[in-house]
């Protein structure tokens, strides 16, 4: 008894808050009952929280299962392992860092095995709170539920009175070589990144009420890479009732959401991946037995070896094989199975702009379009938009009238057009409504150089502003934007409607997302028609 007494101190000394003070207070303390057994948590600040719970395992290139039952209680205290990825040369497991250092990045161990989710919610009990799933960016080929502090559901948890809920699954070249061609057990290979979301949503729908969560109002919400992955799922059959609301942010992607790669080319890429390991199709098994890391190369050369040939890809993503995955989603209008499903669909107004300045921030904190005289910022337009360049600006004016002439050089020209694709295509499917919108607040850090980029309004939406003041610079200004998006995006997930009016071709209402969100109509057609052409 005394030994027990003894650990029970040591680990309350260990570990901060009163998280583990709350655990250790008796016998029963956030262990909840799932499929498999029973599982404890920790308490902080009055949200039951859940790290690593395995939602599913794996063998290589191999479909998820469900995890066999244990015995006695296990502890959901630590993250869980997060999918294989390429490290860069700073040493991160999500690459944007590379450019990008003012996120607290987080690193874990990493295994095929990374069937693993985490949980913040305000009760174990029968609330039925709407259960907010969030899917991490990266594409589809790095980052992890908990690569960033700003990813940390416990704020948003505790505001809306919500579950929320961040997934790990399987990534790149383990999550999507489609290995089809040489075998029925490799058949859906191609698209197992999916099929372990889709085991996530299944074990959310079976257990979730144990957290206080309703299994019937489940709501994605992702960004980049996860934004992409709302999209295929709301074209996958075995997706189907497992999810009844998305939040689509920066993601409507040509080939990694908007539409994807086919099987000509997929299996053109394992073949060359096979090649470049040197083995044969008979001895296929072999590949999995091979180092990620060298795995890894052999399939990113053999991607670039297959675009060199003129086959379609992006990068890493699933694969439209007729079958788990039938088709393209906003391509040709969205699947019937997404018609009962309302979508906000958005992006920031500078995304991959801004963010190609972050490689030298050091110079440019001071030399930026905020420090620039009017003769500088006159070469610097005439220099981008040649002839066009009065139209532009005045184009540009009138959809965003709250910013400087200076700021028309950043528009985003990639992710806002294939938002307004699948809006569009959304809406006239003239089923569950869409909503629209466009981050544009600016950061003020290092000179305000880097704008409303890429991921920027990620600290809004989980209402995190604490925890990304190195980002957003903090303040009365930054929270009180977050308490606006955090609570429509809480709204949402609650009814269906964020507060603002929805979108339709005709209309084009959209909402403006700054110090002063504004609801804008068509704002900025004629400005994505003289930059794009189209």
């Amino acid at each position: 008894m005394k030994r027990k007494i003894l650990v029970s101190i040591v680990l309350a000394l260990l570990f901060t808050g009163s998280a583990y003070a709350e655990i250790l207070a008796g016998p029963g303390i956030a262990v909840v009952d799932v499929e498999g057994g029973k599982l404890q948590g920790y308490i902080h600040d009055g949200i039951f929280t859940y790290n690593g719970v395995p939602y599913a395992e794996a063998e290589v290139f191999m479909p998820p299962v469900k995890v066999p039952a244990w015995e006695g209680i296990k502890l959901a205290l630590n993250y869980g392992p997060i999918s294989p990825q390429d490290i860069t040369p700073e040493g991160d497991a999500f690459p944007i860092h590379y450019y990008w250092p003012l996120w607290e990045a987080r690193n874990y161990p990493q295994s095929n095995n990374c069937q693993n989710l985490n949980i913040w919610t305000p009760g174990l009990d029968d609330k039925k709170r709407p259960v907010m799933i969030w899917l991490h960016g990266g594409g589809f080929s790095v980052g992890s539920s908990l690569a960033e502090n700003i990813y940390d559901g416990e704020n948003l948890s505790r505001k809306g009175d919500v579950v929320v809920v961040s997934v790990n699954h399987r990534l790149n070249v383990l999550g999507f070589l489609d290995l089809s061609a040489y075998g029925e057990e490799y058949k859906y290979s191609g698209n197992l990144g999916i099929m372990d979301l889709v085991a996530a949503l299944e074990w959310v729908k079976a257990n979730i009420a144990n957290f206080g969560g309703d299994p019937d109002n489940v709501t994605l919400f992702g960004q980049s890479g996860g934004g992409a992955k709302i999209l295929t799922l709301m074209g996958t059959p075995a997706a189907k009732g497992l999810f009844h609301k998305g939040i689509e942010q920066s993601g409507a992607i040509e080939l990694l959401g908007i539409t994807f790669p086919d099987q000509t080319a997929s299996r053109r890429v394992a073949e060359l991946t096979l090649q470049n390991l040197g083995i044969s199709p008979e001895d296929v098994a072999k590949i999995r037995e091979v180092p990620y890391e060298k795995l890894s190369a052999a399939g990113n050369k053999a991607m670039a070896q297959a675009i060199q040939e003129g086959k379609k890809f992006f990068s890493w993503s699933p694969v439209k094989d007729g079958d788990y995955l039938p088709d393209d989603i906003v391509e040709g209008g969205f699947p019937e199975q997404a018609k009962d499903i309302p979508l906000i669909i958005g992006s920031c107004l500078n995304e991959m702009v801004s963010l190609s300045l972050f490689s030298k921030m050091a110079e440019n904190q001071s030399d930026n379009k905020n420090f620039w005289d009017d003769a500088r910022i006159g070469r610097e337009l005439n220099a981008k938009f040649g002839d066009n360049t009065d139209a532009i600006v005045k184009a540009f004016q009138r959809a965003y009238p709250n910013k400087k002439r200076v700021d028309a050089l950043y528009v985003d020209t990639w992710l806002r057009p294939g938002a307004l694709r699948a809006m569009n295509a959304k809406a006239e499917q003239n089923g569950a409504p869409v909503y629209a919108y466009v981050f544009t607040w600016e950061t003020p850090i290092m000179g305000g150089y880097a704008m409303a980029y890429h991921g920027s309004e990620l600290p809004f939406i989980f209402n995190n502003i604490a925890l990304s003041e190195k980002a957003t610079g903090g303040g009365e200004k930054a929270q009180a934007l977050a308490d606006k998006m955090s609570q429509a995006w809480i709204d949402f997930a609650r009814t269906g409607n964020p507060g603002w009016k929805a979108y339709t071709r005709e209309e084009g209402a959209t909402m403006l997302f700054d110090d002063e969100p504004t609801l804008t109509y068509k704002h900025d057609e004629e400005l994505m028609r003289l930059l794009t052409g189209e």
